[in-house]
């Protein structure tokens, strides 16, 4: 769905929209395993810079449902992740703020996306929205034991014989302190 700012002008958009799995496209990773249901309200905001000088900007306000599968952080099985989440965002047109000085940002200028053309995509906002609401670490379960670092296998189904106390070779000359150190505080 697209948000013109032409249409935008002449009244602000309400929208309720179920997007089936697959109509969006998130990273190779991570798939949309449910419906993904969005309803809320496009409208225009007119920035006004200058007496000629007027920013068209989008806002969105909406919430979202889906289920998405992501894989786990230590063993990378598939994992259902529920989303639930609702925002309120504002797009500039691309190139808005390109004259602008270097300073500081305030905290409500975070809030602010950018669109180019003519107007936003719905499915570009929800896209971001989705991966923006997702766990940064997301487990199969809480005591999942990952994947060996030697053979690959998931050790959750399929224990191995590899040893688990194999050293980090970057950590090599710490160790060689440490017993160093040991060593010294032992000798006779």
């Amino acid at each position: 769905m697209l948000f013109t700012v032409a249409e935008l002008e002449q009244q602000a958009v309400d929208f309720d929209e179920s997007l089936v799995p697959g109509s969006i496209d998130f990273v190779d990773d991570m798939r949309q395993v449910g419906v993904l249901h969005t309803a809320g309200r496009a409208d225009l905001l007119k920035e006004h810079r200058g007496p000629k000088d007027i920013v068209p900007d989008i806002r969105i306000r909406a919430g979202l449902q889906t289920r998405m599968e992501v894989p786990c952080a230590r063993c990378l099985e598939p994992v259902e992740e529920a989303l639930d989440t609702s925002f309120d965002l504002i797009f500039r047109p691309a190139g808005a703020d390109a004259d602008a000085a270097d300073h500081a940002i305030t905290t409500s200028e975070t809030e602010i996306g950018y669109y180019e053309g003519d107007g936003l995509l719905l499915e570009d906002v929800l896209r971001e929205q989705v991966l923006l609401a997702l766990p940064a670490k997301v487990l199969c379960k809480e005591d999942c034991k990952g994947l060996c670092a030697e053979c690959g296998r998931n050790r959750n189904t399929d224990p191995c014989n590899c040893a688990t106390t194999s050293a980090d070779p970057r950590w090599a000359a710490l160790e060689a302190i440490k017993l160093e150190t040991i060593r010294s505080r032992v000798k006779p």
